[in-house]
């Protein structure tokens, strides 16, 4: 018994000599800082504003047309007239197929024709000859019917052979194919001695290059603020390379239906390519205007703090104390916030936030504040 009781006095005494410690090194420490229990902050003025809001996406390059060049019936190329890589316009020559058998046709069906006039000639003078005939009675009205008749289907073979005529003179022509659109040619696969044919690997593509498209999705809530605020789907649209100058082109293209698996609807725009920066498959980073907000209420991206359940930013009290008050983030603009929840003119802080409590007593830094942080855009 005299041992527990011997005990519970050290215990006792250890008790009390860490509270006379505590007191003398951390509550004195305290005291000064509860004493002058200002946080040193830097704030910004919200502004009221209209501002014209964008979203980025990531695209990729696309022709607005490509040809696949293939010949109608199969053939020998006989002559290549073109290089790869070559730029060429519409109507220019790009093979040669063998067209002898073709240039044959076209000689046998001409001869016909020329073989069908004769006789359609001398068919016409024997009806002639028969109508002053059985005027004086010397045939009857059947020969005359007769010789009639004949010259009708002359006149009808006339017209087929003609016809077989054309036909055969497009056949030969479609031994010289050409090029369809002015564009670039991609890699030749065929050569003279090649046997062309309409199916399989195309002879050669043509991509037009100028201008040409950027295909992006965006997230289907978007079309709406496009469609009311660009009733004409011409929304300006800018394309952004690595070291190079923003590049502006027109939306074009909206397409019939969204995307139920990643909730986006696919986009196209225009861009004139003349100094060819935009490149067919290729990626790149997309911004465009949506819409247009106006009496918009900004506040610098750092002023919104994430709380557990929401954003809300301090509002500085004419008492120099701060007030956390909700805000709804509709998006983040070149670095600022566009918010419901506060008015424009009202001080909140941008630095510092991270030490503040409701009711905190905050002053002005006089430092110079540093500078703002990439902030990726929310659109929502």
């Amino acid at each position: 018994m005299q041992r527990t009781s011997k005990h519970i006095l050290i215990g006792i005494g250890v008790l009390a000599i860490g509270a006379i410690l505590y007191f003398q090194f951390f509550h004195k420490s305290d005291a000064p800082r509860r004493a002058d229990n200002v946080q040193t902050i830097h704030s910004a003025v919200a502004e009221k504003k209209s501002i014209p809001l964008t979203v980025q996406a990531n695209g990729y390059v696309s022709s607005i047309t490509l040809v696949e060049v293939r010949p109608k019936v199969q053939n020998i190329v006989r002559t290549v007239h073109v290089k790869e890589g070559q730029f060429v316009k519409a109507g220019q020559l790009l093979f040669t197929l063998d067209e002898r058998n073709d240039q044959s046709n076209v000689a046998r069906t001409r001869a016909e024709l020329a073989a069908s006039q004769s006789d359609l000639a001398d068919a016409e003078l024997t009806l002639k000859r028969n109508q002053d005939l059985a005027q004086q009675n010397f045939v009857s009205q059947a020969v005359v019917d007769t010789s009639r008749a004949r010259v009708e289907s002359l006149r009808n073979a006339i017209k087929a052979n003609q016809a077989a005529a054309q036909s055969s003179e497009i056949v030969l022509g479609d031994n010289q194919i050409k090029a369809s659109i002015d564009g670039r040619l991609g890699i030749i696969n065929v050569f003279p001695g090649t046997l062309a044919q309409p199916s399989g690997d195309p002879m050669v593509t043509i991509t037009q290059l100028d201008p040409i498209a950027v295909t992006f999705a965006l997230p289907e809530r978007e079309l709406l603020n496009v469609v009311n605020t660009y009733p004409n789907a011409d929304a300006p649209v800018t394309v952004q390379l690595p070291g190079q100058p923003p590049i502006q082109g027109k939306l074009f293209f909206i397409d019939n239906m969204s995307d139920s698996q990643s909730g986006t609807i696919r986009m196209k725009a225009r861009f004139d390519n003349k100094a060819q920066k935009l490149w067919p498959g290729g990626f790149v980073n997309v911004s465009m205007v949506t819409r247009q907000v106006d009496d918009a209420v900004t506040v610098p991206a750092q002023a919104v703090v994430t709380g557990p359940t929401d954003k809300f930013v301090y509002v500085i009290q004419e008492d120099a104390t701060v007030k956390d008050v909700k805000v709804t983030v509709l998006a983040i603009e070149n670095g600022q916030a566009v918010v419901t929840g506060i008015s424009g003119g009202v001080r909140v802080v941008v630095e510092g936030a991270q030490n503040l409590r409701p009711g905190s007593k905050v002053k002005e830094s006089t430092a110079k504040p540093a500078p703002a942080s990439a902030m990726p855009e929310d659109n929502t």
